[in-house]
């Protein structure tokens, strides 16, 4: 006997898409840059990337489709010559899946660390009737 998915459930309607979100975010196994995610109140969190090097010109985020994009490219443009070079640049593409009513509140960049504040809102509960009228003979809908 399998067991079946969120996207196969039959009390869970309309929630296919939660499979594709899953394996789209399993997909994402480069490690860098770092990052941490802390819950800051009951309904507040902020991701933390380490981007030493990268000022805030080089670095973007965006929202599309519910997915937090944050990428980051350096211009080498300068002529230096390296003996050794130990610090990551390279160009980078972190993305994070925000639940429904997760919105961005703010980014800052300091000391290396950039700093995504995220706000959870607590959607209204809202109680519905639904009138039934009445079908023709025979049932169906």
């Amino acid at each position: 006997m399998t067991r079946p998915t969120f996207g196969t459930h039959p009390f869970l309607l309309g929630f296919e898409e939660l499979d594709r979100l899953v394996e789209r975010t399993a997909r994402t196994s480069d490690g860098y840059p770092p990052y941490n995610i802390e819950q800051t109140g009951e309904d507040g969190f902020v991701i933390t990337l380490a981007v030493a090097g990268f000022a805030e010109g080089d670095l973007s985020i965006t929202l599309e489709d519910r997915q937090l994009v944050v990428r980051g490219r350096t211009g080498d443009a300068d002529e230096r010559v390296y003996l050794h070079r130990g610090i990551a640049a390279r160009q980078f593409q972190r993305a994070f899946v925000l639940a429904e009513g997760v919105e961005v509140s703010g980014a800052t960049l300091r000391d290396g660390l950039l700093h995504i504040a995220l706000q959870r809102t607590v959607p209204e509960n809202v109680v519905k009737t639904i009138r039934i009228e009445a079908g023709p003979e025979g049932g169906g809908a």
